[in-house]
């Protein structure tokens, strides 16, 4: 006698699976992310020393913000760095562009804002690539960096830390 075997799904099991197909995906993004705070803060801090914070909101002249890097400090930030290492959907990469203005509009104009970006997914996002660059080009962010940019980063924070004297 052979067993009859129930085949309709059934929706725990299906939620189940697909929250962790999303947490697996989410958890990749971050990790990406990560790695690029990760390689800048190492860069930061050989230029820097200790005069930075990480991970925090800066306090503008009309509202906070946050950013991942305040130099020397989120009081009065001369420096802001904000890094972006995606290979997400578009809908992260569109929301990169609003951590940015958010960012633009909270700075004071005398501080620099330094974007570190990564990812193959602006390959496909050229649009949205093109926004940022934009904004560069208008002097609301100072540079865009990727990782194959490194002496570049590292001359330029080291030409911010002696105009600013940190």
């Amino acid at each position: 006698m052979t067993a009859v075997v129930n085949a309709k799904p059934v929706w725990s099991d299906i939620l189940k699976e697909r929250l962790r197909y999303g947490r697996g995906s989410a958890v990749t993004g971050l990790r990406r992310g990560r790695e690029l705070e990760d390689w800048a803060e190492e860069i930061v801090g050989e230029v820097f020393g200790e005069n930075y914070e990480v991970r925090c909101s800066f306090q503008g002249p009309r509202q906070p913000a946050k950013c991942d890097f305040a130099i020397p400090e989120k009081l009065q930030p001369h420096i802001l760095i904000e890094c972006k290492g995606y290979g997400a959907t578009g809908s992260k990469l569109t929301d990169i562009i609003g951590d940015l203005d958010a960012i633009i509009e909270a700075k004071r104009p005398d501080t620099n804002l330094l974007f570190v970006t990564g990812g193959l997914t602006w390959k496909a996002r050229q649009n949205d690539l093109r926004k940022i660059v934009q904004r560069q080009n208008d002097g609301r962010i100072t540079r865009i960096y990727t990782k194959q940019m490194r002496d570049q980063f590292v001359d330029d924070l080291q030409t911010l830390k002696a105009e600013f004297g940190i």
